[in-house]
């Protein structure tokens, strides 16, 4: 009974493949919405204030940012949790495939979040005319609030980790 429900467990991880397939269609996604963003600056680059184009350019900054995140959550999750990635080392494997724990790929998501927020507080910053202090004041805030939750984790996970990491090896690169 025991080996049956071990063998239940452990093959449940595959219950999380469909999700990381459901993670790529959002690649799609990102991508429509990435060239429509383009569009918008091509057809409009003659009547558009500088101001304005930045905003276009920094929400296209943000949307590859957060397509690289899902990525990277979508490949390493996968190997993680559910089966390695058979991939031949002459096609264009990705170096730091295989190589991203759990507890790394939760802090390159917190760093990446913090990238994502930096990039929505400096469009708030170039059209600053057009928001409020008060939600001024929210939006810095919660960004403050991202960095020093990111630098916490990275604090933890080095004081946790510190002495299964020997100096200079590869996870201390992370």
């Amino acid at each position: 009974m025991e080996r049956l429900v071990e063998r239940l467990l452990y093959g449940s991880r595959w219950l999380l493949a469909p999700i990381y397939l459901g993670l790529s269609l959002t690649l799609l996604v990102l991508g429509v919405k990435f060239f429509q963003e383009l569009w918008h600056l091509l057809s409009h680059i003659l009547e558009m204030s500088e101001a304005n184009m930045i905003l276009v350019v920094l929400a296209m900054i943000d949307l590859s940012l957060v397509a690289s995140l899902v990525v990277m959550v979508m490949f390493s999750g996968y190997e993680n949790f559910v089966s390695r990635l058979n991939v031949e080392e002459g096609d264009d494997k990705l170096d730091w495939l295989g190589k991203l724990d759990a507890g790394t790929l939760k802090l390159k998501v917190a760093a990446s979040i913090v990238a994502i927020s930096s990039i929505h507080l400096l469009q708030a910053f170039v059209n600053i005319p057009q928001i409020p202090n008060d939600k001024l004041m929210w939006y810095v805030i919660i960004h403050l609030t991202f960095v020093v939750s990111a630098v916490m984790m990275g604090v933890l996970d080095k004081m946790a980790f510190a002495s299964h990491r020997g100096s200079g090896g590869a996870d201390d690169q992370h």
